[in-house]
């Protein structure tokens, strides 16, 4: 039987798909400091060897899992609406995206129990999630760029500069509304900030 810890996680694996669901309903219902190994095999009716085979520590368990989710927004997002790489266009996907990610029940459990797993994407270091939600940013400025509707530029330190604003909507978005200022004007500026940084100058 081939080892599940040298299978591309990346692949759709169904096993690991299965897994990864068992661990995303642990953390849901307990929060992820009291979620374990052990639990996610009792979860997903497998031995805890089988999981320990795919991810050595729950660490690992939880990156992948991330990037499952986030990942899988973003691709969703981009598949629901129509290919429109004119700075509106990129602006209403990259709109899309942090209005999912804010309202995803599981960024929303791990942000209400356990939000110092956040920091280190915030602080130190970029995940695969946000390397991978910059590619699909980058790749649609690069196209926007082709057909002459985004400004020039090097897509990928637009699509970062891009993401570090959106990480602002998705975290703290609701520090800054009140009886004044409301969740969808906060949104509305953040489309019109996308449009106008990628139009032509």
């Amino acid at each position: 039987m081939t080892s599940l810890r040298h299978t591309d996680r990346s692949s759709g694996d169904p096993r690991l798909d299965a897994y990864l669901d068992a661990a995303r309903a642990c953390i849901l219902d307990v929060g992820w400091r009291r979620t374990t190994l052990t639990e996610v095999a009792r979860r997903a009716g497998v031995s805890r060897m089988t999981i320990y085979r795919a991810w050595p520590d729950m660490g690992s368990l939880l990156g992948d899992l991330m990037t499952r989710e986030w990942v899988g927004i973003a691709a969703a997002t981009q598949a629901a609406a129509p290919a429109d790489t004119t700075p509106a266009g990129i602006a209403a996907a990259a709109l899309s995206t942090v209005r999912a990610l804010r309202d995803n029940e599981l960024f929303v459990r791990i942000v209400e129990l356990d939000p110092d797993l956040m920091l280190p994407y915030l602080l130190h270091r970029r995940g695969r999630s946000q390397e991978a939600l910059i590619e699909i940013l980058a790749a649609g400025i690069a196209a926007g760029q082709e057909s002459g509707s985004v400004r020039a530029g090097d897509p990928v330190l637009i699509a970062r500069s891009l993401t570090l604003a959106g990480h602002g909507f998705v975290f703290s978005a609701l520090t800054m509304t009140d009886d004044r200022i409301g969740l969808d004007d906060l949104d509305d500026e953040y489309a019109r900030l996308i449009t106008r940084t990628l139009e032509p100058r």
